[in-house]
């Protein structure tokens, strides 16, 4: 069996062909477009048509690959940089139209548990209790579970991209005054979900990501030449001296150091910026690094569940329309329990989390210290 798989992210659109022989994605092909479309779209997050017709381009080549490789209908999922896009319904039927692809825009708890699974599939069974934290360019998914599917999974308006973005928007050095307020934010931002994590005490914590890889290395971590089964880690003190590195060179610069890439040097600082926060606010010192993430969750599950799962995520997020209303508003429950803002944006703030189940019903679990 072999399928296809294309993920529009917030910087690259990539295409993996697998095979499933003995229930195991194992990659035959893989490839990828560097569009950058959180830097393209517009301030308020419309896509416009210089932006659309970019990423149309790059799925109708993916397809054209995927067929060359055998998976002729590849399935094909778009991250926060549409989801949070205004005029996303007219991004996706322009998708649908001039490639035939159902573009399907996860919501951002979707995205997490998909991801949880895939890092306990690699990490295995010893891991334990398990933590999962994962930076994308538009937000910052945190999930924790005993077993193969989380317990509860949150995903926050924490973007590398996005908080670049909104506080260093900049290519020189940030000021001081610009980092405390990235460190505000995360701290708002994550203060609920980390509070989980350290209650619940997980006995491995695991972060994934380009993101998050890149700053191991930038850190002291085995190169991706060694392969995937290389043992990485990321300290907590490591990452808050990688900081000052990040924070003392402009944006271009920083693709000189170890591990850092071109196309993420721009989102590098706030990226580092997060995870420290995050990993202090969780008391963890020692992250270790997983190849396997989200796109690796979701063959998984085709596989594990077959195709009618997919069918059933495309439905519910409908790919005209991604589970929007008549009036382009989402609905459902809310970080607070409101019926009325299931993925965190019915009410128009960009700035709210999409969650479920982030407070146990048994105890409160303590408030953290910074």
């Amino acid at each position: 069996m072999r399928v296809g798989l294309v993920d529009a992210g917030s910087n690259t659109v990539r295409l993996v062909v697998a095979d499933a022989t003995g229930g195991v994605p194992l990659p035959v092909h893989t490839a990828k477009w560097k569009l950058r479309l959180s830097e393209q779209v517009g301030a308020d997050g419309h896509f416009g048509e210089e932006a659309t017709g970019q990423l149309v381009e790059a799925l109708h080549k993916a397809v054209e690959v995927a067929r060359r490789w055998g998976a002729p209908a590849p399935l094909a999922f778009a991250t926060a940089v549409v989801r949070n896009a205004p005029d996303r319904a007219a991004v996706l039927r322009a998708v649908a139209q001039h490639t035939g692809v159902r573009l399907c825009v996860l919501p951002g708890e979707v995205e997490a548990e998909l991801t949880f699974l895939g890092v306990r599939r690699w990490m295995g069974w010893r891991a334990g209790p398990l933590a999962v934290f994962d930076i994308g360019g538009g937000s910052f998914e945190v999930a924790f579970g005993r077993g193969r599917m989380p317990e509860f999974a949150v995903a926050l308006p924490l973007g590398a991209g996005r908080l670049t973005d909104e506080f260093l928007g900049h290519d020189g050095p940030p000021t001081a005054d610009e980092l405390r307020a990235l460190r505000r934010r995360a701290r708002h931002q994550l203060r609920d979900a980390t509070a989980r994590i350290r209650w619940e005490h997980p006995h491995t914590v695991v972060a994934t990501s380009r993101t998050f890889q890149q700053l191991a290395r930038l850190c002291g971590a085995a190169p991706g030449r060694n392969g995937p089964f290389a043992e990485r880690i990321l300290r907590r003190g490591d990452l808050r001296l990688a900081i000052d590195r990040l924070a003392a060179l402009p944006a271009a610069e920083r693709a000189g150091l170890p591990g850092i890439s071109e196309p993420r040097a721009r989102q590098s600082l706030a990226g580092a910026v997060v995870g420290h926060t995050a990993m202090k606010l969780s008391g963890v010192r020692t992250l270790a690094i997983c190849p396997w993430a989200l796109r690796e969750g979701i063959l998984l599950r085709h596989l594990e569940d077959g195709a009618d799962w997919w069918a059933a995520i495309e439905a519910t997020h409908d790919t005209n329309g991604c589970g929007a209303g008549p009036d382009g508003q989402w609905g459902g429950a809310s970080l607070d329990g409101g019926e009325n803002d299931r993925y965190g944006i019915g009410d128009g703030d960009a700035r709210a989390a999409t969650t479920v189940s982030l407070l146990p019903l048994r105890s409160t679990p303590p408030t953290p210290t910074a």
